[in-house]
């Protein structure tokens, strides 16, 4: 199996690491790709891939953390945007670096937030934007593969998107893709890939929405150390962390719901996540 986003490159696995890792490789997850959500955890997402076998490392800037540039003292927004961006690029001529993210926007007002006075305005989400699209620039320059975040947003991507989608030449994934299905025609006629988490174990407007999804768009994703499927997530010594070996639970969940054997969806699944990240040519997306 391959787990196409978890984020190995948090602290919930401080001093844990290797043995989530090695726990994960015993249950059949062969390949790991680790999203830095700013330039810190990009930058240990970079070292952790460079001391594990079959990890790999995406970095970006999550536009929760897009707070940082905007509430910044040092100078101006737009020299300490450029600034971020520059070492963004910098991490991604590094050789187990596969994509650029996680990057995206984001709508969603956050209870628990390291940022003072959160909220959500147009200012924000324009600044939002401003680096999306710093950031797609540098997947279509290095020819990456790019993980889209999207929470409450699904407006704002669309337009984006369509204006500029076909110009980036490269492939896309729709990380934990809401159970929108204006996303899913949008992945459908674009051979977007959609991402699936431990919620497809509990949610059933998930479960709806993955019963439409072609297979041959479908990649599993922990979202490591959130998102714990169920039953696990039910106790409270299970809950958290979330780690990667629990990918076999949303695989298991996936063949339920397609009514497919359970060997069928971790191959398929895998395939698609090796070509999704150019492991694997696909001429759909080349």
């Amino acid at each position: 199996m391959f787990d196409t986003h978890c984020h190995l490159n948090f602290s919930a696995f401080d001093g844990i690491l290797e043995k989530v890792i090695s726990e994960a490789k015993n249950e059949g997850v062969e390949k790991f790709v680790a999203p830095g959500t700013d330039v810190e955890t990009s930058k240990k997402a970079v070292e952790i891939a460079k001391k594990y076998e079959g990890v790999y490392a995406a970095v970006g800037i999550h536009p929760h953390h897009v707070k940082e540039i905007q509430n910044s003292k040092l100078k101006t927004q737009n020299y300490n945007l450029k600034l971020k961006i520059k070492e963004i690029e910098k991490l991604l001529t590094e050789p187990k670096v596969v994509a650029v993210g996680e990057i995206g926007l984001d709508r969603h007002i956050y209870q628990k937030t390291k940022y003072e006075d959160y909220k959500i305005d147009e200012e924000f989400i324009a600044l939002q934007k401003e680096v999306f699209l710093a950031q797609l620039n540098l997947a279509k320059k290095y020819k990456k593969t790019v993980i889209i975040h999207n929470r409450q947003a699904k407006d704002d991507l669309l337009k984006i998107l369509n204006t500029y989608y076909l110009l980036l030449n490269t492939s896309m994934v729709f990380h934990c893709c809401e159970p929108d299905f204006d996303l899913l025609d949008f992945a459908k006629k674009n051979h977007i890939y959609i991402g699936v988490d431990g919620d497809v174990t509990y949610d059933p407007k998930k479960q709806a929405f993955v019963k439409e999804i072609p297979l041959s768009l479908l990649v599993l994703e922990t979202d490591s150390p959130f998102l714990t499927p169920a039953p696990l997530r039910n106790d409270q010594k299970t809950k958290f962390p979330n780690t990667p070996k629990n990918l076999a639970l949303i695989a298991q969940k996936v063949a339920e719901i397609k009514e497919e054997k359970l060997e069928k969806i971790m191959e398929i699944t895998r395939e698609n996540g090796e070509r999704l990240f150019g492991f694997k040519f696909d001429l759909k997306n080349k």
